[in-house]
């Protein structure tokens, strides 16, 4: 037929006008241009080899960050507890160990209890030896009593190892011994606690 193309002839004649789609509307043309911009991101994404295993990688298992919502259980992607972050990362650095050190200085009233901080402190802690200076040479004695049950609370607290060892004195009386006329003899007694 004359009006048809034949086969290898062009669909249209050079002297009309190209046949175009109907105009997109709003969000027809929304949805073609966002098509778009997935597929440039698509082609411009370079290829990473993942280590396999279909493990999709969570927090710490250094493969590809999971995306989209996490879901109803739980999920690397969750917001966490401060706590329990702070609990990792003092173990991740290894510093368990100056962690409950300031734990006996920070937190002294709950480690060995209102009444016996009321009237005692920590001075030092070395090498595993507490020395805990006490208000009155009363209760200087009363803890050397309680010494057994102090450490017991101590290591329940805050772990054991960590304090061994107790050295409880009482308060420091103040030195007669300055002066120009100084009188030799006993000098005062326990008359300051």
């Amino acid at each position: 037929m004359p009006g048809e193309p034949q086969h290898g002839e062009p669909a249209q004649a050079a002297d009309q006008p190209p046949i175009l789609p109907p105009p997109s509307t709003g969000p027809q043309l929304a949805r073609a241009v966002l098509d778009a911009a997935r597929a440039r991101r698509e082609a411009n994404r370079p290829r990473r080899r993942t280590g396999g295993g279909g493990d999709a990688g969570g927090a710490g298992s250094g493969g590809r960050r999971l995306r989209g919502y996490s879901g109803p259980g739980p999920d690397p992607r969750d917001p966490q507890l401060f706590g329990d972050v702070l609990a990792r990362l003092v173990k991740a650095r290894g510093w368990q160990r100056p962690a409950a050190e300031a734990t006996v200085f920070g937190a002294w009233e709950r480690v060995v209890g209102p009444e016996v901080a009321k009237h005692s402190r920590p001075v030092k802690l070395e090498n595993g030896e507490l020395t805990v200076e006490a208000e009155s040479t009363a209760w200087a004695t009363q803890l050397r009593l309680l010494a057994r049950s102090l450490l017991r609370q101590i290591a329940a607290e805050v772990g054991h190892n960590v304090v061994t060892k107790l050295h409880i004195h009482g308060p420091a009386a103040p030195s007669w011994s300055k002066g120009p006329r100084r009188v030799r003899g006993r000098g005062p007694r326990d008359t300051y606690g």
